[in-house]
């Protein structure tokens, strides 16, 4: 292997590192957007024709995003969203992520009303501003509160892979 043979591959894997560091803080600003019910924001988190499939509804498109979301968290007093556990895979300008979610929605008081632990499956693309999703479905896992459900299809076991 030459100099610029490891040259290149030093900054091939350093373009790589660097992706997924910015594809997790996609994650993250994904979750302070809806808990600071930035709604506002959206064109920052999605693509103009991104769609969303969530236990509350299936949309497509930054302003039924935005609508979508105030719907879902407007009437909480604080929500948090605990995004982890990513997995990230980037081919170009392309890019598949699997993230295990809890959200908690609160009362006025701080009281949790209901909390409800998803599993995301997303996609993004590179964009001239940086990553932005274009797909998020959500697959409800399980909800605790007064209103708890089970998910309408119960996993019996599966595994994610990247």
């Amino acid at each position: 292997m030459t100099a610029t043979d490891t040259v290149e591959a030093l900054r091939q894997r350093l373009d790589e590192l660097a992706d997924r560091a910015a594809l997790t803080d996609l994650l993250s600003r994904h979750g302070r957007w809806l808990d600071g019910g930035r709604f506002d924001e959206t064109r920052s988190i999605f693509t103009e024709d991104a769609t969303v499939t969530v236990a509350s509804g299936q949309v497509r498109g930054v302003h039924a995003i935005a609508a979508l979301a105030r719907r879902s968290h407007g009437r909480h007093a604080r929500t948090h969203h605990l995004t982890t556990n990513p997995l990230i895979t980037v081919n170009g300008d392309h890019a598949a992520l699997t993230a295990q979610q809890i959200a908690v929605f609160c009362l006025a008081d701080g009281t949790p009303e209901f909390t409800v632990g998803e599993e995301y499956r997303m996609e993004a693309v590179r964009t001239p501003h940086g990553w932005r999703l274009s797909r998020v479905a959500a697959e409800l896992l399980w909800r605790t509160g007064p209103t708890a459900t089970a998910p309408a299809h119960p996993r019996t076991s599966r595994s994610i892979s990247r």
